[in-house]
């Protein structure tokens, strides 16, 4: 509702409310076809001067949103989510079974029409005496039925269905007392669906109208349709339903809470933030030692800025890489923290090495170039497995594997036909996945075919995409925009990429999620330029796929986003996911923890033995020539730090018991004191250093006579 505050509300208010069109034509439908043309009188809203006056304006009535049950078909409580019957659906088989409201009205031409509305089933008339007609030129106040009455009526119409569908034996009356006490009520009524949905297991019912294969079960008898409903019963109490089917996807991650680092460990003061980076780029980059950010102004700057050294940076001249062309893309080495790859417009790739302590001055002399392409560079990307392996993309929709210890290329692909907006490498590293402007998704395999090997149908929208392997290379997660540019994730299975197994729409806005996957706790960080929140999901293999979690709100707008490796994670803090956030000005930490109770031990349901992605599995050469390596795994679990599942197993505690009371050469280790032991054997050493004197001091001292106390 919106209202215009006013000083007063008892006066009409002409200046807001001018007359409007009225509900009442004077041009008829057959005046309209002979060419007669007439405007809608107009009318006003000020009370004062309605044609009735005061009388009060009786609403038309309209049908509920729910229908009562039809009484001559099945009817059980284990249908929890029923088709309602649509309004006006069975017609009575007698006037007086179901009495209708009727209204007449005179329209401009003196035609009167009447109108019967039936709601839900439930008919009404105008209550009379008896022996008296009905007028039906002059309506009383006491004939409208109100809404009360309506409801009344209403729920004893349904009370009565309920009562006979379950088999109650109620006579026959002209109506039902809401108070009587052979209606069912509202506990009993529970009772009876919690009792038979114990086992009983039944199918979503349809559309109650029937079908031509519905009306030939009708001649079915009584008898038939227990014996069948009992079978029925038999056979699906041995169904089983999955937990998270009935009750929900409860996930560990449910609660996780984002915090951001202590301002003492920020990076301020950056300033001249490039705004002209594409949309194919993240904009920021960030590994365990140091963040790059590009920066605005001529000759493609890049500022490199250290970790361990924060606080405000000084005015004046930053340390920058400087390109000489306009930057499109840059990316960290995964496996070389000083390695940094940057693509030019020009289709060179240049390789930077920052030295130790980070940049000191401006630097303009790459330890390494590259002519990849005759046209600009649009998407770099490091192989996640393999060291020295980089793949290009241009505007000439050619992507080039290049090895970068000899520097030539190895492999050209080919297969799209418009623009291509990302691309993403498989987690085993086998496989590439690209989306196109096209709204193409397509999968690659780089080493045995240089066409695709499997399409699909991506989002609609052609603003800008993303996509990411999640849950070992079986989906697909893909961001994008729809036909009204709403930001949209959709979730594909990786061998059938026409049609999305889960989609989520989130809102309207024209930044571009970037995806961040985490596979060990298989959650999904989302956030575009611009946003204040970063929206966090968990990607299942079961529906709904795509579950939310608690989204992080950002104190101030995010220009860009990095997470790191996994060794980076506190794991003490049970902290799982560990970023760096670019704002308008400063670098900040971003942690991801869940919340504990006993958080002095190690979450081994948490944290998985994880992949070690940041050394390199591979070389380039067995690689290129055709061998596959899975990643080593590395458990998370701190020196000394007890594990939690050893707290919840039994057998675990007493082993560990039975080790610790054993000596290397067998001897038995003295039992383990408590507390009042020790502190027994404390006071007793205590009082055997300190001799026992029991003399008093008033002893040794001398009194008065006797006899003086007498006197």
């Amino acid at each position: 509702m919106y209202q215009v505050p006013r000083k007063s509300y008892r006066d009409f208010h002409s200046d807001l409310f001018p007359d409007t069109n009225g509900y009442k034509s004077e041009l008829s439908a057959t005046q309209w076809i002979n060419g007669i043309d007439a405007n809608v009188p107009k009318i006003s809203l000020d009370p004062a001067k309605r044609e009735l006056g005061d009388a009060p304006i009786i609403p038309r009535l309209g049908p509920k949103p729910f229908s009562g049950s039809n009484t001559h078909g099945e009817f059980s409580f284990d249908k929890v989510f029923n088709v309602p019957q649509a309004p006006c659906s069975e017609m009575p088989d007698k006037d007086a079974a179901n009495p209708a409201i009727v209204d007449q009205s005179q329209d401009a031409n003196g035609e009167q029409n009447e109108e019967n509305l039936c709601l839900d089933g439930i008919k009404f008339t105008d209550e009379v005496e008896h022996g008296h007609e009905r007028n039906y030129d002059y309506v009383e106040d006491t004939s409208v039925i109100s809404t009360a009455e309506l409801r009344k009526n209403y729920e004893k119409n349904i009370s009565a269905e309920s009562v006979d569908q379950f088999d109650v034996t109620v006579e026959e009356k002209g109506e039902f007392d809401r108070q009587s006490s052979q209606r069912t009520s509202i506990a009993e009524r529970r009772r009876m669906y919690e009792g038979r949905s114990q086992s009983v297991q039944e199918d979503k019912h349809g559309s109650p109208t029937l079908l031509r294969s519905d009306l030939t079960k009708e001649n079915v008898t009584d008898t038939n349709k227990r014996s069948n409903s009992a079978q029925s019963i038999q056979n699906n109490t041995t169904v089983s339903k999955r937990t998270s089917t009935v009750f929900g996807r409860v996930s560990k991650f449910r609660h996780l809470k984002g915090t951001p680092g202590q301002r003492g460990t920020n990076i301020e003061n950056i300033r001249n933030l490039s705004r002209q980076i594409p949309g194919e780029c993240d904009g920021f980059h960030a590994n365990a030692e140091r963040v790059a950010v590009p920066i605005a102004g001529a000759g493609g700057k890049i500022a490199v800025l250290e970790l361990n050294k924060p606080g405000r940076l000084p005015d004046g001249v930053m340390a920058t890489l400087v390109n000489k062309q306009n930057i499109m893309d840059f990316q960290w080495d995964p496996f070389d923290a000083k390695r940094l790859a940057v693509a030019c417009d020009d289709g060179s790739v240049k390789l930077w090495l920052i030295p130790d302590g980070g940049l000191i001055e401006p630097t303009n002399e790459p330890a390494a170039e590259l002519v990849a392409h005759t046209d600009k560079i649009n998407i770099i990307r490091f192989h996640p497995l393999a060291k020295n392996v980089l793949l290009t993309i241009s505007s000439d929709l050619y992507m080039k594997i290049w090895d970068l210890t000899e520097m030539v290329e190895k492999y050209c692909l080919r297969g799209h036909t418009d623009q291509i907006l990302c691309f993403s490498w498989s987690q085993c590293g086998k496989y590439g996945a690209t989306i196109a402007k096209d709204t193409r998704i397509r999968i690659f395999e780089p080493r045995k075919n240089e066409e695709p090997i499997r399409e699909g149908t991506g989002p609609v929208g052609t603003r800008g995409a993303r996509i990411v392997w999640a849950l070992e290379d079986e989906y697909l997660v893909v961001t994008g925009f729809d036909k009204v540019s709403e930001r949209q994730i959709y979730v594909y299975k990786s061998t059938d990429l026409n049609i999305p197994v889960g989609m989520v729409g989130l809102d309207v806005s024209p930044a571009i999620l970037m995806p961040f996957y985490d596979e060990d706790s298989s959650t999904l960080f989302a956030t575009g330029k611009g946003d204040v929140r970063i929206y966090c999901f968990e990607i299942t293999d079961e529906t709904p796929f795509i579950c939310p979690l608690s989204h992080h709100r950002c104190a101030s707008m995010t220009q860009g986003l990095s997470f790191l490796t996994k060794n980076n994670c506190d794991v003490a803090s049970v902290e799982f996911a560990k970023a760096q956030r670019l704002t308008n000005g400063t670098v900040e930490a971003l942690s991801f923890t869940v919340p504990r109770i006993k958080s002095d031990l190690f979450q081994d349901d948490l944290f998985p033995p994880t992949k070690v992605l940041w050394e390199a599995t591979i070389t380039a050469e067995e690689w290129f020539a055709g061998k596959d390596v899975e990643p080593a795994r590395k458990s998370l679990q701190p020196v000394g730090m007890d594990a939690l599942s050893s707290l919840n197993n039994p057998a675990a505690q007493n082993l560990k018991k039975i080790e610790s009371s054993e000596t290397p050469y067998g001897y038995a280790k003295s039992p383990v004191k408590s507390a009042e032991q020790v502190k027994e054997e404390i006071k007793n050493a205590v009082s055997a250093r300190m001799p026992v004197n029991k003399t008093l001091e008033q002893d040794s001292m001398e009194g008065v006579d006797e006899k003086e106390w007498e006197e």
